[in-house]
């Protein structure tokens, strides 16, 4: 139960330059999952030391395509550190 909590890691330029110091990580994961559940699921996926986990939920966005507009999804999104010492392969 506690491994479908994380659905996928966030690849954009922000989340790759905060992961660029090796403690630092940001996993889409689902949107009642609180904090607790998202450091307990980590550890157990990555087998690694979660020091602090930090949620935050997106916004959507207007986007158009030609003269259609819509919105993108909203999605719950933490950034994960790691205690000195720990790294994740990606």
């Amino acid at each position: 139960m506690n491994t479908d909590i994380i659905i996928a890691p966030v690849i954009t330029e922000k989340s790759q330059v905060l992961s660029s110091n090796g403690k630092t990580f940001v996993f889409k994961v689902r949107k009642d999952a609180n904090k607790i559940q998202i450091k307990n699921a980590v550890e157990k996926l990555f087998n690694v030391k979660v020091k602090s986990v930090n949620t935050l939920n997106t916004k959507a966005k207007d986007k158009r395509v030609g003269r259609y507009t819509g919105k993108t999804k909203t999605y719950k999104k933490a950034i994960v550190t790691l205690v000195d010492g720990q790294t994740i392969e990606m």
